[in-house]
């Protein structure tokens, strides 16, 4: 009895034992999830975007290239097209500059920085509906504290429409997602300035090198991978968001506000059109894509380098 018990714990080991048995394990929830969540959803929209399906009419139809050629043809797409590239570039080169700035305080040794870590994070952790519900109000036309300040500084003689002038619109979009995404850049940097070796700091501060000297000639090269990463994060969440414009100015009267992901949730959710709704997510696909490779080869050059 005592002799079947341990081989069948023998057997039990050699199993658990087994590499390729427990790397399956572990990938396997990964798996399911970009499957279910990912894989799926993302053929559903390519099969609508070829399709006439709409609220009203669920039944599958084939219409070809029809959707695409329909986007190819409304201005509010090539507008929402462009406001997506300077909404996207603005706020990438902000976040990557801020969250450089940001990790290098967040480094430095000083009284109480694990709380100032909590408050830069909290930005990032808050649900992005509620924290820019709360910028809803900071920024309203007739009660946002921003104005007040404003007009007690001198800056301005009256309130300004924040979210209502199609220029204002825009900056007040770009702003309140830099201050969403700027903790998770902080963060990501943080991690490639922990990683720089101390010596070659302090060899440079013997060798008389300044605080810029230093920035640009240790910091910045030895941190340029990192820095990478967190701009293709920042892109993706950038290019396909929509909360924040939506919440804030519902891509504004005049469209001047409106990007692609918020544009194919208009027509596709809220127009009922389900197929050029996919078709106008489709078309950030591709385009991703090309960041995404783009950004990645520069990072394995700066490896090598």
């Amino acid at each position: 009895m005592s002799a079947a018990s341990g081989s069948h714990r023998a057997g039990r080991r050699t199993l658990a034992d087994r590499d390729g048995f427990l790397a399956w394990v572990f990938l396997l929830p990964s798996v399911v999830y970009i499957v279910a969540l990912v894989a799926v959803p993302f053929g559903l929209a390519i099969a609508l975007a070829f399709s006439d399906v709409t609220v009203g009419d669920p039944s599958y139809d084939w219409v070809g290239w029809q959707n695409f050629e329909r986007n190819l043809g409304d201005p509010v797409f090539w507008r929402a097209l462009g406001n997506t590239f300077l909404f996207t570039g603005v706020s990438m080169l902000l976040i990557v500059v801020f969250g450089k700035v940001l990790a290098n305080i967040l480094v430095a040794d000083f009284r109480g920085k694990w709380l100032v870590r909590f408050l830069v994070l909290l930005p990032w952790t808050t649900p992005v509906a509620l924290s820019t519900i709360a910028w809803l109000w900071l920024l309203d036309s007739i009660y946002s504290p921003i104005d007040w300040t404003l007009r007690r500084l001198g800056l301005i003689d009256a309130n300004l429409n924040w979210l209502g002038e199609p220029t204002l619109e825009m900056v007040s979009v770009i702003a309140v997602h830099v201050w969403r995404l700027t903790p998770l850049a902080a963060v990501i940097v943080m991690a490639g300035l922990v990683a720089i070796p101390r010596d070659l700091d302090e060899a440079a501060r013997v060798d008389g090198a300044g605080f810029w000297r230093r920035m640009f000639e240790i910091t910045v090269p030895l941190t340029l991978p990192v820095i990478a990463v967190a701009a293709l994060f920042g892109a993706i969440l950038t290019f396909t968001d929509m909360t924040v414009v939506y919440v804030l100015t519902r891509g504004g009267a005049t469209h001047s506000s409106e990007v692609l992901a918020s544009w194919a949730y208009v027509r596709g959710i809220g127009g009922g059109d389900v197929g050029q709704g996919a078709s106008i997510a489709l078309f950030l696909f591709p385009i991703l894509l090309a960041a995404a490779i783009a950004i990645l080869r520069s990072v394995r050059r700066m490896e090598v380098l």
